[in-house]
């Protein structure tokens, strides 16, 4: 385990020279910039203090942008420039050395660093799965197959983007819940674009794909879904969060406390206009605006989902991905 953060920790480097090349500032605005201009209100309060937020270039993280340009983050004395990375890997290093103040990530990714000795810190939640109905991400497999439950995957191979996250994790407890031995279940890494193909050539049995993948895929007749692990496994499971590290919390709470009610009102208000974040996304991370115009975003929410976190703890402690259950209350930022 020491070995294992050390080697986190020297990537630390590596990483914020990655995170450089892939790009800083807004991602719809001039690098350097916040993303709008400071409303009245905060420009009669004085200068604006400027964090660093690291994103994903992925849907969700839409919403941070969508708080820039509303002016939500300028309202609370914040001038944000994100910071796009192609990972959690990248981000957990960079945020906790400083060259990111704050970061929008993956949970489980955040439990895990704090599980190998990296002082982290949940700030507010930020996106959940749905708990009924279509969620924002599932497993596909083609009709043929046969495999038309989370029982049927025992003894098939299943593509996920990463192993050791979400997408494994919550098909092992869905397909134990059905019955099935997990254990028996193998799971390779590839990239989501790549899956849909790799499904037809039967290179894979099944896939776990969020949206806009997940819809692409079903468009197709000759594929059907498998089921909804994370409604299967945790209802409402957090796909992301945001957080910092101990020692930025510490040295500076009043921006984090700054920070944590923008993005409270940030998410709050994203969730309430759903249509205006979706028309940021062309923008925000050159998608097809028909495809933006119909896609099924996350359920935007900025209160930590302790309860559902903790179950999340308990399911990594099942699964061997950690050796003792994550203390959620003190990880989060009171």
């Amino acid at each position: 385990m020491k070995r294992h953060l050390a080697k986190l920790l020297a990537a630390s480097a590596f990483a914020a020279l990655a995170l450089t090349g892939c790009g800083s500032g807004s991602l719809s605005t001039p690098a350097g910039t916040a993303g709008t201009a400071p409303s009245a209100a905060a420009a009669a309060g004085g200068d604006l203090k400027k964090v660093t937020v690291g994103v994903l270039s992925i849907a969700p993280s839409v919403a941070v942008q969508y708080g820039i340009d509303e002016g939500i983050f300028a309202d609370h004395g914040l001038a944000v420039e994100l910071q796009t990375g192609q990972g959690g890997a990248a981000m957990l290093p960079a945020v906790s050395t400083g060259t990111m103040n704050f970061s929008v990530g993956n949970p489980l990714s955040v439990m895990l660093a704090v599980n190998k000795g990296l002082d982290m810190k949940i700030v507010t939640g930020f996106s959940n799965s749905k708990a009924e109905g279509e969620d924002v991400n599932g497993v596909i497999a083609v009709k043929a197959s046969g495999i038309a439950s989370f029982a049927d995957l025992e003894g098939k191979t299943v593509a996920v983007n990463t192993l050791k996250t979400q997408g494994d994790l919550t098909i092992m407890e869905s397909a134990a819940k059905a019955g099935a031995d997990p254990a028996k279940i193998k799971f390779v890494e590839m990239p989501f674009p790549d899956m849909q193909a790799q499904l037809e050539r039967g290179s894979v049995d099944a896939a776990w794909l969020p949206q806009p993948f997940l819809g692409k895929a079903l468009a197709d007749t000759k594929n059907a879904l498998v089921g909804y692990p994370n409604q299967t496994a945790l209802p409402g499971l957090p796909t992301m969060v945001s957080f910092t590290s101990g020692n930025f919390a510490q040295q500076n709470a009043d921006i984090v406390k700054s920070f944590k009610e923008a993005m409270e009102e940030t998410l709050a208000k994203a969730e309430q206009n759903p249509d205006q974040v979706r028309a940021l996304l062309p923008k925000f991370m050159n998608m097809d605006a028909a495809v933006a115009q119909k896609l099924k975003m996350e359920e935007f929410d900025g209160e930590v989902p302790a309860a559902v976190l903790s179950d999340l703890g308990s399911l990594m402690v099942k699964y061997n991905y950690v050796d003792k259950e994550p203390d959620v209350a003190t990880m989060t930022v009171k």
